[in-house]
């Protein structure tokens, strides 16, 4: 982790365009604050690439998608492109139905991401590996390593990869960075995975590299969970959320107590 990207976001308070989840709208908005940067979410087709192109960077969630969104989604993707602003991907439930895997699949035809982040049963069918999902979630195993599945997206899309589980993994073409921060209250709070990406588009917004900044992301926000955990008055997930959000605001180096959770 480079407490440099974290110091940096805080410094310039970059704005991230979220087209996002309905139902973690409110928890992403206050999450992003707490970490520095400025959420907005715009989703009119008559401003979404005016307010892309004035955007920091952006953030592409299918959670709660519709019909209308994708064409949104693409005309933001596109806008980001054109000016080299980074894109964050998180293909929500995509292999859940016909309609949400046609979606993506006609966004990442128009639309090249910085960075594709899902569980493992959503990066594994966009790579065609057969895994047992429920909805949008990922329950069981199947027919591959998630080491390889996220290098198999990487290399794909050309892209970064995030498999976000017990352990993360984030792989590109060349290198491979398991991250072990977090705590099992995230699985159980509605939109954790989703305030996450905006957390990790604002630091891509800083002039580090680009595994630099996406191990920093998912380092320091497993980091802020398992501090929030420890708290006195957490007693679950309920009292854990704005405990979480609080520590997300923290300096590294009051999270000091954790181990650096990286291994290659």
């Amino acid at each position: 982790m480079n407490p440099e990207i974290i110091e940096d976001v805080r410094k310039n308070t970059p704005l991230i365009h979220h087209l996002t989840n309905q139902v973690a709208m409110n928890f992403s908005a206050n999450g992003l604050l707490s970490f520095g940067a400025a959420p907005v979410m715009a989703k009119a087709e008559e401003e979404v690439a005016e307010m892309s192109y004035i955007a920091d960077g952006i953030l592409i969630n299918i959670g709660t998608l519709t019909r209308s969104n994708i064409d949104v989604m693409i005309l933001a993707g596109k806008s980001a492109n054109k000016n080299n602003i980074p894109v964050v991907l998180d293909p929500v439930g995509v292999a859940a139905t016909k309609f949400r895997s046609d979606a993506v699949k006609q966004i990442l035809k128009a639309v090249k991401p910085t960075v594709i982040k899902g569980n493992a049963g959503e990066m594994a069918h966009l790579v065609n590996i057969p895994w047992e999902t429920k909805g949008v979630e990922s329950v069981g195993v199947g027919n591959g390593n998630i080491e390889e599945i996220a290098a198999k997206v990487a290399e794909t899309y050309q892209t970064a990869a995030i498999v976000t589980g017990k352990t993360d993994i984030i792989s590109m073409t060349d290198d491979t960075v398991l991250i072990h921060t977090g705590h099992p209250y995230l699985t159980k709070v509605t939109g954790a995975g989703c305030l996450l990406g905006s957390i990790l588009s604002a630091c891509l917004t800083t002039g580090h590299t680009l595994m630099e900044q996406a191990v920093t992301a998912v380092t320091f926000y497993g980091f802020a969970a398992e501090y929030a955990a420890t708290q006195t008055n957490v007693n679950g997930p309920g009292t854990f959320m704005p405990h979480f959000i609080d520590a997300l605001s923290l300096d590294t180096r009051q999270l000091e107590g954790m181990n650096n959770g990286i291994s290659n």
